[in-house]
């Protein structure tokens, strides 16, 4: 489990070596040949002209976001209107010429096993960190995604808690893929049991008068196995 806080990739290019701080990370496992790939999603930005004199933001402004593999990556362009360049997969090895990964384990992460103890932990001020497990029994992949909780609700007379945290890298086992990447889309998820998970993930979406953008809009419930973390 890694400790959010402290977890970063580099990029090795002489002109750029930009540092960018992990947000989820999402395994993607064969069951059938039992290999596996980890993705790190990392936080977002926006389109700028680094290390320009003036004018540092480009006034077409767009969100960027990157996510690193092994072998492959995925850069999300998400534009005001319906960008046909909004999802561009990579080799990491042409992303920043690679990545130098600093990433820093949970110290002594413990599992909240109960609702109490997850409402307890959000009381005093612990580190979270959620796991969602999926899988897809036809196509035999497996995915774990993991992720610092960044909004926790909780409901200490009714015993209730319920997680909503995004974006994540969102892994689609509906199908087998080329290259892992292809299968991955940016999320939120949410979660207040431990058997299923609600997942909106940004997808091409049709506004009043037919204008398209990109949004959080296309819901998915799937059943999972969720666990929540949390260490001092």
């Amino acid at each position: 489990m890694l400790d959010y806080a402290r977890s970063y990739l580099s990029g090795k290019w002489e002109e750029n070596r930009v540092r960018f701080v992990v947000e989820s990370r999402t395994r993607v496992l064969d069951e059938s040949s039992g290999q596996w790939e980890d993705f790190y999603q990392c936080a977002s930005c926006k389109s700028e002209d680094t290390f320009a004199s003036r004018n540092l933001f480009y006034k077409e402004n767009y969100d960027f976001l990157p996510i690193f593999g092994p072998r492959d990556g995925v850069i999300f362009r998400r534009t005001a209107n319906l960008n046909p360049r909004y999802k561009e997969i990579k080799r990491s090895a042409d992303m920043w010429a690679g990545q130098t990964y600093r990433i820093a384990e949970a110290p002594k992460p413990r599992v909240l096993d109960s609702n109490a103890a997850v409402r307890n932990a959000t009381r005093t001020g612990m580190a979270l960190v959620g796991r969602v497990e999926i899988a897809n029994p036809r196509t035999r992949l497996r995915a774990w995604i993991e992720f610092p909780v960044k909004t926790m609700n909780i409901h200490d007379q009714r015993d209730l808690y319920q997680v909503d945290t995004g974006p994540v890298a969102f892994p689609d086992l509906s199908r087998r893929w080329d290259r892992w990447a292809e299968c991955l889309s940016l999320a939120f998820v949410a979660f207040n049991t431990g058997d299923f998970a609600d997942f909106v993930i940004e997808d091409e979406t049709e506004l009043r008068g037919g204008t398209k953008i990109h949004h959080y809009s296309r819901i998915v419930s799937l059943g999972s196995r969720n666990q929540l973390f949390a260490w001092t």
